[in-house]
């Protein structure tokens, strides 16, 4: 450094000393008549005049301080990111139906012997919004991330959020009680609420498991406000028998519950809003049943709808609709995947693990159980040490 340094100042001296020598023989040449050294001609001013100014120029340019293009360039820099595979801390939920799946399959650090029913593992609501775990923008949550960064992020620069899902991973160790999330129009009607449609992908299932989707051909608003009174409204709801590898999509509207002995990769619109009908007469820690929502529930299910009509998906493509679309994928040991940037992903790893790495980059290592946001301007492959499940996710 103090090399160059010294450099800079000699070559800035010697410019400056065919500034002054320019100057002088401008000078002398307009009254002595002097002979100029680059043309011979007498009294000829130009060539001088034009090395001095130069030299001038040059000799000031080196003279500016560094500090002058460097806060510059660090001005423009500090506006950007450079993207990188996102990792989030889980937000765990106690569930009154709710077991230990989470550590015993995907090593989750949960409290042990606490029913936890649901790991949030993708958020931005009002009250829980996930924090980044990893890199450069660990600690921050992903909310405050994307207002910072939309366009790297999202490929949008005018994104405004809230981020537009929300994943989880349910353990239902016992039955869920059985609700329903409006749509769109319900809620508008309502004034209250926000409208969700989601997708269950079934990563394990005990023998004889069941899920509850829709309603029974037949079934009235009358009848079924009729069997709320009964207690028996899990009989006029569609029964489906389940198995790993099966996904099912649910739109707002729709009559439901999961049954005991499921792990399930749930994935839905950015919602909390459930209108709870039968909690099967349980009642929570301290004695008391959960609150139910029999008003709100009657307006939002969809009576005209049957379960029959409800799709059932194992390859490919596992759900499209208006506000995301799940892909399965499937890669065996040492195979790589590129990421390639245009579109925001979300992935979910089912099963297997591996590592992420881009040129010049610290390297991101996924397992079963992670979910990751790739920004839309990442480019980078995946790189698998074992056989592997995983689903992406786009909006």
């Amino acid at each position: 450094m103090k090399g160059r340094k010294l450099l800079r100042k000699l070559l800035v001296g010697v410019l400056r000393f065919f500034a002054w020598w320019g100057g002088v023989f401008v000078a002398l040449g307009g009254t002595t008549g002097g002979v100029c050294p680059f043309c011979g001609r007498p009294g000829c001013m130009g060539g001088p005049a034009s090395v001095g100014f130069l030299a001038g120029l040059v000799a000031i340019f080196m003279s500016l301080p560094k500090k002058l293009f460097r806060r510059r360039y660090k001005v423009r820099n500090s506006q950007g990111m450079k993207p990188y595979p996102l990792k989030f801390e889980p937000i765990y939920k106690k569930r009154i139906w709710g077991g230990q799946k989470l550590r015993e399959v995907f090593n989750k650090d949960i409290p042990p012997f606490e029913k936890i029913g649901e790991s949030w593992e993708l958020a931005d609501l009002p009250d829980d919004k996930s924090v980044i775990a990893n890199g450069e923008l660990a600690g921050q949550t992903l909310n405050s991330a994307i207002k910072k960064y939309p366009k790297e992020i999202t490929g949008d620069k005018k994104f405004c959020g809230p981020f537009p899902l929300l994943i989880k991973f349910l353990d239902a160790e016992d039955i869920l009680s059985v609700q329903v999330h409006p749509d769109e129009q319900t809620c508008r009607r309502l004034g209250e609420g926000t409208p969700k449609a989601e997708c269950w992908y079934i990563i394990s299932a005990a023998p004889g498991a069941v899920i509850y989707k829709g309603l029974k051909k037949g079934v009235t608003k009358e009848k079924f406000a009729e069997a709320i009174k009964k207690g028996t409204v899990a009989e006029l709801l569609a029964k489906v028998a389940v198995e790993a590898g099966q996904c099912h999509f649910l739109p707002g509207g729709t009559a439901h519950s999961i049954g005991a002995g499921l792990l399930i990769a749930e994935i839905q619109t950015p919602s909390d809003t459930t209108y709870r009908v039968f909690d099967f007469n349980r009642v929570d820690q301290s004695g008391k049943p959960r609150p139910l929502h029999i008003r709100q529930a009657l307006e939002s299910i969809h009576f005209d709808a049957s379960g029959d009509n409800l799709s059932v998906t194992t390859v490919g493509r596992l759900a499209d609709c208006e506000y995301f679309k799940v892909d399965k994928g499937h890669q065996a040991k040492d195979c790589e995947l590129l990421l390639s940037p245009g579109q925001m992903k979300t992935l979910i790893i089912l099963t297997g693990g591996g590592t992420i790495l881009a040129p010049d980059e610290v390297k991101v290592e996924f397992k079963a159980g992670d979910c990751l946001l790739i920004p839309a301007e990442y480019e980078g492959a995946m790189c698998f040490a074992d056989d592997t499940q995983y689903l992406t996710v786009t909006v």
